[in-house]
């Protein structure tokens, strides 16, 4: 049987100079670390919808692109240390509902980062995908879907991941907390597989197809500048 191929992905082009004189497991937390600063900057820009309790946030655009540019292991670490930051009362996640009860949009500054158990929080779910939506997208890239026509796909694989489990979570929540179930039945949901859609999924579809089709730019654009690059080195 045939093993497949495993291509370098963009942190490793990026750092190439570096692994040669630097400790690899230093390099590798430094880049962890680095998709984690991302996507707490990522969960700054956020927009309240008054339909749903979960915002609209630049998160996902920053889990695709960490999981694109470090890799399945590098990638999903990240953002599986991103989530227990969040759980040991680091505000890295989107900003609370006090915050986005003030004004609709909010980006970056002041910081009003949130934290919490995610089984404790309607967008939990999402969090809890992130980690295995940058590892799907990382693993994917590790065959050069990062460097083909293909990688649109790859990021709608990560993103289809996102919901897989955010939504599922989403309505455990409201079929068990009478506030939520009150609140989304005043939105117009008829049941609950309608209200989870109404809150999250539908709002989201919009802003997730830019944020998608950034991050798919964001990834080849930058091998092509390194290609450009290393060519003018040679040249």
């Amino acid at each position: 049987m045939q093993a497949t191929v495993q291509h370098r992905v963009l942190a490793d082009a990026l750092t190439a100079n570096l692994a040669a004189r630097v400790n690899r497991l230093a390099l590798d937390a430094a880049l962890v670390a680095g998709g984690v600063l991302l996507v707490a900057l990522c969960a700054q820009i956020a927009v309240k919808i008054p339909t749903t309790t979960v915002p609209i946030t630049g998160q996902t655009f920053g889990v695709l692109l960490t999981g694109g540019a470090l890799g399945s292991r590098r990638g999903g670490l990240s953002m599986a240390v991103y989530m227990l930051l969040g759980m040991l009362s680091v505000p890295v996640f989107a900003p609370g509902s006090g915050v986005l009860s003030e004004q609709t949009f909010f980006f970056l500054l002041p910081w009003s980062g949130s934290d919490g158990l995610v089984w404790s929080m309607t967008s939990g779910g999402y969090i809890v995908g992130f980690i295995l939506a940058a590892y799907l997208v990382g693993l994917l890239a590790e065959r050069g879907w990062d460097r083909r026509s293909t990688v649109p796909f790859a990021m709608l694989l990560g993103n289809v991941v996102i919901y897989l489990v955010g939504l599922p979570w989403l309505a455990v929540h409201i079929a068990n907390n009478e506030g939520l179930y009150a609140y989304f039945q005043s939105q117009g949901g008829a049941n609950v597989l309608d209200m989870t859609l109404r809150g999250g999924l539908y709002p989201f579809i919009g802003g997730d197809a830019i944020k998608l089709i950034l991050a798919a730019m964001a990834v080849p654009g930058a091998w092509a500048l390194i290609d450009r690059l290393k060519r003018r080195g040679t040249g």
